[in-house]
């Protein structure tokens, strides 16, 4: 069976409920937190049962374009393979007329994704400082950087991908740093599941610092907001898996505290 979570009440319950069972629930977490703060995305939950769930899914709450599978992403967390797939074969929890994505942190998805490296990190007491050029401006990131951000993604160059990170940087946290003409350099936004995406800083400008002043500073807005520090690392990318080796998981009876 299938039950849609639409009480906030019960999808507040969920949010503490997740966090007992991090870092695997960290995708649905950050997607149910997101429709706890405005539902920016139009999500909804699914589960197979409440409130002992065995299997969660979040999944685009309304029709959407079917060939967008950057919005038609969903996030899963379960318990028991079983009724997570008992959810998958015998409900109607995943519209499979559409091309979508599935997030998750679970072993046998990491096999398939295979060249993703899943590094879910905290940034806890840590401190950054970098003495930047009066030129360059700490920044947010405008709609009007899309076009870029969409050139320079690994996952990007297509309108729809243009779309999706429009609405990522009108929705979401973001961080970037700017030239003297407004020009971004170097940037990281947050994704639907609260996660932090696409870091990058243009070739002639790297090996500056940007990228970790831009991190540090995008964990703790995230960590201001109440959101969990989390980040997806390409395996080939060896600065941003040395930087994030030293990270470890936040259990949730752990003290959070970023120096501010």
């Amino acid at each position: 069976k299938m039950l849609v979570l639409n009480c906030s009440t019960k999808l507040q319950m969920l949010e503490k409920m997740l966090r007992w069972s991090f870092p695997v629930s960290l995708k649905v977490y950050g997607a149910v937190m997101n429709i706890n703060r405005g539902n920016p995305f139009r999500k909804e939950v699914v589960v197979d049962s409440w409130p002992d769930f065995k299997a969660v899914i979040t999944r685009p709450q309304r029709q959407t374009d079917d060939l967008d599978h950057y919005t038609n992403a969903h996030a899963v967390f379960y318990k028991e393979p079983q009724a997570y797939q008992e959810l998958l074969e015998n409900t109607n929890a995943i519209n499979w007329g559409q091309i979508f994505q599935i997030k998750s942190i679970v072993l046998n998805l990491c096999s398939i994704l295979g060249s993703v490296r899943h590094s879910f990190f905290f940034l806890i007491y840590f401190l950054y400082s970098l003495r930047m050029d009066p030129k360059f401006t700490l920044a947010y990131l405008d709609i009007s950087h899309s076009s870029l951000l969409n050139k320079t993604w690994s996952r990007g160059g297509n309108p729809r991908c243009e779309k999706y990170l429009a609405n990522l940087i009108c929705s979401f946290p973001s961080a970037c740093v700017l030239d003297d003409k407004g020009y971004p350099l170097s940037w990281s936004l947050t994704d639907q599941f609260a996660t932090m995406i696409h870091s990058y800083t243009l070739p002639e400008h790297r090996r500056k610092g940007f990228s970790r002043l831009i991190t540090t500073t995008l964990a703790k807005k995230l960590h201001s907001c109440g959101f969990p520090v989390q980040g997806n690392v390409l395996e080939a990318n060896l600065p941003s898996v040395s930087f994030t080796a030293g990270k470890v998981p936040l259990r949730p009876d752990m003290s959070q505290s970023l120096d501010t």
